[in-house]
């Protein structure tokens, strides 16, 4: 595991570069976080110079990665080298990616800038860019030297942002405390402290990845609403109701709780339940059915299927989830109406 550390930006950025010496250094960034984080972080850190790529998930890919490989040949960095990834979860998935391939592996550090990634995809050792349209398609397992948390890098953030991440917040509390997600949605976005946020999501997501860190069994339930999220926001990915990754995911919450409650023992109101808090958050996202039968297509592609089944993370009840539920193209599509019957 990775030291994962939630303080001060400087604190952290001091403490690393006291006692790790590097050749050379690069701050992997892009427009946003050139703008806006970089310079919070540039009067901490030694000679460096930076990588700026184009934001969004869109640019995940390899042509965006052969941009970062040549400029770090360019530059001649050698395999005592660092990366420094300076943004949201598509920063970190690719730098990381970029840096595992580079020379067969250079050091990176990531700095999480948005909620979602310091929550949720800076801290697990996932790295993957997209392929023709796949989300995540090629990846690895690898950890960061560190990870770096400051809540400060939340102030960047426009509110739907904000509001994306905070859907895999949502995500923790429902797969393994129900405590937590009774907290975090009554307070929804007005969160008094983000900073113990941060830290609770944190401590749920080691815990599963330290019972199982290359995803074999019980961190699988991390993917709750990503499979029928992820086929969404890709399809989505290009259209004119483009969708963040967290929007998504709160669409795909919705469904697989109406899954779990036909397939497993949910309780009709606790999907009652998580349907209103979500849409509370979430009132202004749509689907359309007539790209249901696409999106359906687009799930057999998730990394969690065998033999061509429809391999879900689902619930048992609020705070207790369950993994590999294999699930038929009936039950998604009835799940996809249902959260149509919940819009006006």
């Amino acid at each position: 595991m990775s030291q994962i550390q939630i303080d001060t930006i400087e604190t952290s950025l001091k403490d690393f570069f006291t006692k790790e010496k590097h050749t050379k250094i690069a701050v992997l960034v892009d427009e946003n976080t050139r703008k806006l984080c970089y310079p919070i972080i540039t009067g901490f850190l030694p000679d460096h110079f930076v990588i700026e790529i184009s934001s969004g998930e869109r640019n995940k890919n390899l042509e965006t990665c052969q941009h970062i490989w040549q400029t770090l040949t360019d530059h001649q960095f050698d395999r005592k080298s660092l990366l420094i990834n300076l943004g949201g979860g598509v920063i970190g998935d690719m730098g990381g990616f970029c840096a595992v391939t580079y020379k067969r592996g250079i050091d990176f550090i990531n700095i999480p800038t948005t909620l979602l990634a310091a929550v949720d995809a800076n801290v697990g050792g996932k790295l993957g860019i997209d392929f023709n349209g796949l989300k995540n398609h090629l990846g690895f397992f690898q950890d960061p030297k560190a990870v770096f948390i400051d809540p400060i890098f939340l102030e960047t953030l426009p509110k739907r942002e904000l509001r994306s991440g905070f859907a895999e917040v949502i995500k923790h509390g429902l797969i393994t405390d129900k405590d937590y997600f009774d907290q975090v949605v009554t307070k929804g976005l007005d969160q008094p402290n983000w900073h113990a946020v941060i830290a609770h999501s944190v401590e749920i997501k080691n815990e599963v990845v330290k019972a199982d860190p290359r995803e074999a069994g019980l961190r699988k339930i991390l993917n709750f609403g990503h499979t029928i999220g992820h086929a969404i926001e890709s399809y989505y990915l290009d259209s004119d109701n483009h969708l963040l990754h967290g929007e998504a995911i709160a669409i795909g919450m919705i469904c697989e709780a109406h899954v779990s409650k036909k397939l497993l023992s949910l309780e009709i109101e606790d999907l009652k339940g998580i349907s209103k808090h979500i849409l509370q958050i979430y009132p202004d996202l749509n689907i359309n059915k007539k790209d249901f039968t696409s999106i359906i297509r687009l799930m057999y592609q998730d990394k969690k299927n065998v033999n061509n089944l429809l391999n879900h993370s689902l619930l048992y009840e609020i705070g207790r989830a369950s993994y590999d539920v294999s699930v038929d193209e009936k039950d998604v599509m009835d799940a996809m109406f249902y959260y149509l019957t919940l819009k006006p």
